[in-house]
This record gives C-alpha cells, structure tokens and sequence, in this order.
C-alpha cells in the first residue's frame, strides 16, 4: 500500500501567541530594546490548531502524512537584523518540532533558517546541525533573503558553500523557498514565488555545481515555477551555454513538486518532467484555499489531480512515496522505524 507523502507543507495556523509575539519582536527591534519573553503555548493549543485544520483535510483527502516547514510568507529574513532572524528561526523550528513530536506519524518536521541580508551562512549551518540533531529531515532555503531584490550571489556561487557542506555531511536535502515579498512590484504568492523558482533553476543551469557537489539536492517547488512550461528554452539555453543535456547537468539533483493547482497544469508536469523528478506536495494550507468554480473542489487538493493522471501505478508510487523517500534519505529511515 503507497503512503501518500506530502512533501510541501507549511504551519500556517499556528497559535494566535506566536503570531503575536512576533509582532512584538519587530516592535523591540525597531525600538531598539530586547524582545518579550516567548509565550507558552500548551500542547492543546497546537492539538487545536491542527485538528482543525491541517489534519482534518489530511484526512479528508486522503493523504497520510507531510513533510511539515514553518509558514514560508512568516520566515522574513529581510525583517530585522541576524540575531532577529536566529531568534524567530528558533522559536519557529522548536514549534515544528513540538507539532511532530504530539503527531509522530502525521508531520515531519523541515527547518527554515536564520538567513538575514547581510549575514552569512555560518548561523544556517548551525541552525540546520541543531534541527537535524532534533530529528529534522531537510530545509528550506531561502535564495533572496532581501524579500524580494535578489542582492545575494547565485545559488552557484562560493557563498552558498559552507551550507551545502552541511547538507551533504547530513544528507538532508533543501527546498528551495523564498518568503514574503517587500518588493511592491512582485505579489509574494502569485509573482515572487515563481519568479524565484524559475530564477533559481535557471541559476543551477548556468553553473556547474553539482560537478562539487553530487549529491546535493534540491526541491524545487510550486511546480518548478514556469521551467516545465518552458522546458524547450532551457534544454536550448543548456545547448547555447554549452552545458550537458538536463537530464545529466540538473536532472539527477533537482526535484519538482506537484504544487500547481490545476489538472492541466499537473498534465504537462508529469508529461515534460520525468516521474522520477516529481514529488507528490499541496502546501496546504497555504497559498490557495479557495474552491475551484469550475470543479467544486479546492485548488490546493492536488492529490486528485495526480489521481487523475494516465500513468501507471508503479510511477504514481514513486510521486505519492518512492520518490520522498529517496530525496529525504532522513525520512525513509524514520518510516522504516516505524515499520512503514
């Protein structure tokens, strides 16, 4: 029996105290005082928010578990300075680490990091050994921690380095995720989450990372952003910059969610990107929430649309579990030590 794993979900119902600590974290900023003492928030709480929310739709459509991050729009590593963002970091990773820890076979926890614009990666490398150690399986990895001005060198550049040897000692893979945009000219959901895929990808392609880095990988996510629609001119970019084909240069070492909330859409995913590439993903709840008018279902319950696709069972395994079990090496070992 497949599990049905999705790798993109975001605690985007956390209690009310959270929420509002973080307020008054960027209110002692700005101020120029030390923050409140963070709230505590009781395992009901936390219980409460997510039965009626994440876990109710787990249920109701019929999935088993998620690989479970902090709300990507609330990372905002542009807010503030580094110790801003290591402190909102950590509180941000215990929490997710708590929710996995009341629901063991439901959320897995994925760190996000305390990236600020004028740090560097040191802080990250810490952050994700102390989640690691803590039981996380990956991160997400923020490419333009200005929020929205990409100022920081190519994911290619030696910059990046320290952070992908962390990756690699640990195995643990990274999703590629920016967070809320504070560029007026680019909606965070519907423009800046997909022009930083797309530029993201595009970055890999003009570099040649993998050639130090062979097992580092990446999760590309909302689809791959606009790359499988234009999958044609990046294979021609590839051929004018004189790199290898994809498949060898990108294809072993990057990986696309099913975030695309419309049956066409998944369509020509799973038609232009091999199985192999695609991992099964919602974010819900997150993004989309609404209904669909011309279906009756929700946007972001993506499952059906992979249900719907004419592939056979064995690639429909690998998009619903074989293929996060490869990517989060760290996942498939906790579910073989829970006998799943």
């Amino acid at each position: 029996m497949t599990l049905i794993i999705d790798c993109h979900g975001h605690y985007t119902t956390a209690p009310e105290p959270h929420t509002a600590w973080r307020e008054d974290q960027k209110a002692a900023f700005k101020a120029g005082v030390a923050p409140p003492t963070y709230p505590a928030i009781s395992d009901d709480e936390i219980r409460e928010t997510l039965e009626a929310n994440q876990i109710r739709l787990i249920k109701e459509r019929g999935a088993d578990m998620t690989i479970f991050s902090p709300r990507a729009s609330a990372m905002a590593p542009h807010v503030g300075d580094e110790t801003v963002a290591t402190l909102w970091a950590r509180v941000n990773n215990d929490l997710i680490q708590r929710c996995a820890e009341l629901y063991p076979d439901i959320f897995v926890p994925v760190c996000m990091l305390p990236q600020s614009p004028a740090a560097d990666m040191q802080g990250s490398v810490e952050e994700l050994q102390r989640c690691v150690d803590m039981g996380f399986v990956g991160c997400n990895l923020n490419p333009d921690p200005g929020g929205g001005h990409f100022k920081h060198p190519p994911l290619t550049d030696r910059f990046w380095y320290p952070f992908y040897e962390k990756m690699v000692e640990l195995d643990v893979p990274a999703m590629i995720h920016v967070s809320g945009s504070c560029n007026p000219a680019q909606h965070a959901t519907g423009a800046y989450y997909i022009a930083a895929d797309t530029i993201a990808f595009m970055q890999l392609l003009e570099g040649d990372l993998f050639k130090y880095f062979p097992t580092l990988r990446f999760i590309i996510p909302h689809g791959g952003g606009a790359v499988p629609y234009h999958w044609g001119r990046y294979r021609g970019l590839a051929d004018m910059l004189k790199k290898p084909d994809l498949a060898e240069h990108l294809m072993h070492n990057i990986f696309f969610d099913t975030c695309v909330y419309h049956q066409p859409g998944i369509n020509l995913l799973a038609d232009v990107i091999e199985t192999k590439n695609i991992l099964f993903g919602s974010e819900m709840v997150g993004a989309v929430r609404g209904i669909d008018p011309s279906t009756g279902h929700y946007f972001d319950d993506t499952k059906r649309y992979i249900d719907a696709l004419d592939i056979s069972d064995e690639d429909r395994h690998a998009i619903f579990e074989g293929n996060a079990r490869r990517v989060f090496p760290r996942l498939d070992q906790l579910l073989k030590a829970q006998c799943r």
